[in-house]
């Protein structure tokens, strides 16, 4: 499921390791249907106006081009004449321009070119040009006030659309992921020649599609991240993905293809013109199935393209941490839309992807039809790169010695050996060990290494040697453990709803309820793992997983009992809620709820409202039978007048209902729907959604989406 994004711009190079960054969210109490998507549509505003004047028209001259050409102007030091010229108009034109596909630098003028034709006092010495709708062709005896005539072309529509079905914060220069991860200076050289000889054709390597494998954390985005930088020069880079499935902006299949032609288009005007101009007669080919985009977006434009002529061919498209993309289906299908193409030459690009060893993308990767045309690296963890591991540890202490003041001698050099030792080759071991160690809200980086230190010295007896995935699971609990347990129960609800949906900081910090500032302080607690601005960002998503898997983090696991009696804490707090209040605007809390200063009673309602219902739609977490007699038992029509009227969010009611014992199920359900009322008539989809209204007059409806 998704989780989120941010951004925190830093000078340093980050060490070789997977880490996952995001993009800072807007704040505020805004409504948003998952899942959340930050690109924006682009504005359009009407265009601007001349004060009526009035033009006799004698007799239109449609579809004629000017009789001789205008002259081109060249550049010269010639001063200007003081003495203002007269101004000819230009012919009205709808010959297309260049496809924008950022904002224009005129916001006012939208997506249309506005030529305005000046009043004039003698219009019949005026020729006037059309090209166009022939609107004027048989028309006579009016008079046109106030000329204004605006060119309707959808120029750049297309391009925006595309925008607007795609993963920006995936692509390699995002400032979402600014500090992206990349390979800290001296190291991962080995593999980022290699990869970077075979995208130029001077690899024994031959197969156009290479992939990269590892398990996590031991750099494989970093190495992708390096091999963007060095090819982007190069004019050898196509596109860029780099997939977080602890981000909800860059997991989604269905973007993955129109994110690919989009950074295409930006570069090359000619494919620009043909993806644009289908996109406008087909908006609808965002929403397609994954090989009918490719062939609509890719493979049909790059046929009227001179690809040897415009510099695309053996252009290299790196789609990093395919693992982390959303469905395992998708994933493998990914592939088999580009090896197809790949075998059939309908594209002229090299494809380099990494992921981790997951059954389902090595089945797919070694099977018939993939496996001849692909070649594949194993980015194992290796004590073979002891050395660029102690090269990485040693800039960095020497920087925090720089920070801090500390003596040269600092670390000594038994515990600078010690985590290398431990590291083991495991990247995101030692740059996770490094945040600590750094850690603002400590006594310092000397006490924060003392306690690395014990750590690695007491832990090597239960893992044994060579093992850092197991021993990072012990990190992660150590991380946990000295979380004040005052502020650890709150710690982990938001890190459980942030692996539901992707909440804003200031929905979460509502619903908990806490200011900015103290939300703030408590995910401080943990920033040598996540780092927060608008939304959690998690440094890398072995973390998110260690929370989710009870096996590992045991008593720390986020969901399960936790989840569970989080529920049943809210069920009852809502209860007393709706027998103590009227309506939106006298809500009474229990006594024990302490509302921080700014946040309305209204909001930090809806909050808690909105949290409930997410966590009783997540799936493999049924509610006991006490816990949904409860619920049944709510009055929904008081719970729902509670609300403000400008209120609205999702939930899947399927989910809810298939969590629901199947003796409270239609009564939980006839309650939504107005308690004196007959539930309609729903049918078993996955596609079906609760909406929740906050207007009594709405209740709790069932949809198709």
């Amino acid at each position: 499921m998704p989780a989120r994004r941010s951004r925190r711009p830093t000078a340093r190079h980050t060490p070789c390791a997977d880490q996952t960054t995001g993009s800072a969210k807007s704040k505020g109490p805004a409504v948003r249907p998952p899942p959340v998507r930050r690109s924006a549509r682009l504005r359009q505003e009407p265009p601007v106006s001349l004060p009526p004047t009035p033009l006799p028209f004698q007799h239109p001259t449609p579809f004629l081009q000017p009789d001789t050409p205008t002259p081109a102007t060249s550049q010269s030091a010639t001063p200007i004449p003081a003495t203002p010229q007269p101004a000819t108009p230009a012919p009205l034109s709808t010959t297309p321009t260049a496809l924008p596909y950022l904002e224009p630098e005129n916001p006012t003028a939208g997506n249309s070119s506005l030529a305005i034709l000046p009043p004039t006092p003698s219009s019949s010495t005026l020729p006037l040009h059309f090209r166009g709708h022939r609107i004027f062709e048989k028309a006579h005896d009016f008079a046109i006030y106030g000329p204004q005539f605006n060119e309707s072309s959808p120029t750049g529509f297309g391009i925006k659309e595309l925008l607007n079905h795609s993963m920006p914060d995936a692509f390699y220069n995002s400032s979402a992921r600014y500090p992206p991860p990349k390979c800290h200076l001296g190291t991962r050289n080995e593999y980022i020649t290699l990869i970077t000889n075979w995208v130029l054709g001077v690899s024994d390597r031959i197969e156009p599609i290479l992939w990269m494998r590892g398990p996590f954390g031991i750099g494989k985005s970093a190495v992708a991240q390096s091999c963007a930088e060095a090819l982007a020069p190069l004019n050898k880079l196509a596109a860029t993905l780099f997939f977080s499935r602890s981000n909800g902006d860059r997991d989604d299949p269905q973007r993955v293809f129109t994110s690919i032609a989009y950074q295409i288009a930006v570069k090359y005007p000619s494919f620009r013109e043909k993806v644009n101009q289908r996109m406008i007669d087909d908006p609808a080919l965002a929403t397609v199935s994954l090989s009918t985009q490719f062939e609509e977006l890719l493979v049909h434009p790059l046929r009227s393209v001179d690809v040897t002529g415009s510099g695309l061919d053996g252009r290299v498209v790196i789609i990093d941490g395919l693992d982390e993309c959303r469905g395992t289906a998708e994933q493998c299908e990914i592939i088999r839309v580009i090896t197809a193409s790949v075998r059939k030459r309908t594209t002229p690009f090299r494809w380099f992807i990494t992921s981790r060893p997951e059954d389902p993308i090595i089945r797919t990767m070694n099977s018939a039809p993939v496996s001849p045309v692909s070649s594949c690296i194993e980015l194992p963890v290796s004590r073979t790169i002891d050395h660029e591991i102690l090269l990485y540890l040693t800039d960095e202490f020497k920087k925090i010695r720089e920070d801090y003041g500390l003596a040269e001698l600092w670390p000594s050099e038994g515990a600078l050996s010690l985590l290398v030792e431990r590291g083991a080759g495991l990247w995101i071991y030692v740059a996770t060990m490094i945040r600590f160690i750094k850690d603002e809200n400590s006594l310092g980086p000397e006490d924060q290494l003392r306690i690395v230190v014990e750590f690695a010295k007491e832990v090597s007896a239960k893992v044994g040697e060579d093992n850092p995935l197991a021993e990072m699971d012990f990190f992660y609990t150590l991380i946990m453990q000295r979380v004040p347990a005052k502020v650890r129960t709150t710690v982990r609800k938001i890190l459980l709803l942030d692996f539901i949906l992707p909440f804003r900081m200031y929905s979460v910090a509502g619903a908990l309820p806490l200011s900015i500032e103290q939300f703030r302080r408590v995910c401080a607690s943990i920033q040598s793992v996540v780092k927060v601005e608008g939304f959690i960002e998690f440094y890398h998503t072995s973390f998110l997983d260690f929370m989710t898997d009870p096996q590992r983090s045991k008593e720390l696991c986020i969901l399960g009992d936790f989840l569970v009696g989080w529920r049943q804490e809210l069920l009852r707090w809502l209860h007393e809620v709706c027998s103590r209040s009227t309506d939106s605007s006298h809500i009474v809390f229990p006594s024990s709820t302490v509302i921080p200063e700014g946040l309305p009673h209204v909001d930090h309602y809806r909050f808690v409202l909105e949290a409930f219902w997410t966590l009783c739609s997540l799936r493999e977490h049924p509610f006991d039978f006490r816990t949904a007699t409860s619920l049944a038992e709510i009055p929904f029509k008081k719970m729902l007048r509670l609300v403000d009227d400008e209120s609205t969010w999702w939930i899947t009611a399927s989910q809810v209902k298939d969590n629901l014992p199947a003796e409270l199920c239609d009564k939980v359900v006839r309650k939504g729907h107005g308690e004196n009322e007959s539930a309609p008539h729903q049918r078993e989809t996955a596609q079906q959604k609760l909406f929740l209204w906050s207007s009594p007059a709405e209740r709790l409806t069932a949809e198709r989406s």
